[in-house]
């Protein structure tokens, strides 16, 4: 009990430090580990316990801050839904593809829930935001704003556009460097959180090969400059498809590479080429889905 009381104590400073962090040029680098601490604290302690030292770290950060504090606390606040779900699944040791669905979906429901309330309230967020940009594209300095398109309007409307693939892609991003870290702290203290199934295991639904192949039949036939619904929707879901099967063909690698009980260096490369030459994420899209649409590991295995 006394180790657990310390551990609530430790991690609600680390939760205070994290918060005061985002008002210094460390924000790059802290930003994005947010929801640690505070997961740390709902899982290593009782509800009661998580409570109380959760409510005296916002205090202090207020009393440090004064006003500046509120925001804090705002989007403290807004990151405890996804402590919440994702602390009780790791409390029952549930599957980590689990946690992950859990704090995506967590996430991605608030943004949204966000963005509703503020129309609702008379704030229009989405034109907020392009107004915003527009202002910081037009104090850039004339070197950079010449680097960027001509025709700013379009650039701007084009960000507002894939609003929903941002979301997406921070959503994905937060609940994964959560959970890495998080799992990995956890069974440093003997939790024994579940992991992910190794990457050559991994296999999407093969519901989503003909969800491409539409959307990829329809990108080719739709003007990319237009601002119709559809348009947008394919804006949104044809790099999201794309990135999904360009980590299936990845995971193929890794599977190639255990089969013949090579090094793990075919797929590290595979993944430092798709890094470096985006180009290519269409023929990396392209193997994963014939992984996923045919049955290439069994004929792989056979002729082992």
């Amino acid at each position: 009990m006394g180790n657990r009381n310390w551990q609530s104590i430790i991690w609600s400073a680390v939760t205070v430090v994290s918060l005061l962090s985002l008002m210094t040029p460390f924000i790059i680098f802290t930003f994005s580990f947010l929801i640690i601490p505070v997961l740390m604290l709902y899982v290593k302690s009782s509800t009661r316990r998580f409570v109380i030292s959760y409510v005296v770290s916002l205090l202090v950060v207020y009393l440090l801050t004064q006003w500046h504090g509120i925001t804090l606390i705002s989007l403290s606040l807004f990151l405890l839904p996804p402590v919440l779900v994702m602390g009780n699944l790791y409390k029952r040791k549930a599957a980590a593809r689990s946690v992950l669905t859990a704090g995506i979906i967590t996430i991605l429901a608030e943004s949204l829930m966000s963005l509703l309330i503020g129309f609702s309230l008379g704030f229009n967020p989405v034109a907020k935001f392009k107004t915003f940009m527009m202002d910081s594209i037009a104090s850039m300095p004339a070197s950079i704003q010449e680097v960027l398109p001509k025709d700013q309007d379009w650039y701007v409307s084009f960000i507002v556009q894939v609003i929903p693939l941002y979301l997406i892609f921070v959503a994905l991003f937060y609940t994964f460097v959560t959970h890495g870290i998080t799992r990995w702290l956890l069974n440093k203290t003997g939790e024994g959180i579940p992991g992910l199934r190794p990457m050559r295991e991994w296999m999407l639904q093969k519901s989503l090969v003909w969800i491409y192949l539409v959307v990829f039949v329809l990108d080719l036939f739709t003007d990319p400059n237009s601002n119709s619904l559809i348009s947008t929707l394919l804006m949104n879901a044809m790099p999201l498809l794309m990135l999904a099967f360009t980590i299936q063909a990845i995971c193929f690698l890794f599977f190639v590479a255990h089969a013949n009980k090579w090094k793990p260096i075919l797929p590290i490369v595979g993944i430092l080429i798709v890094c470096f030459m985006p180009p290519l994420f269409i023929v990396y899209s392209l193997l994963g889905v014939f992984d996923v649409a045919f049955p290439i590991r069994e004929r792989f295995k056979k002729n082992l």
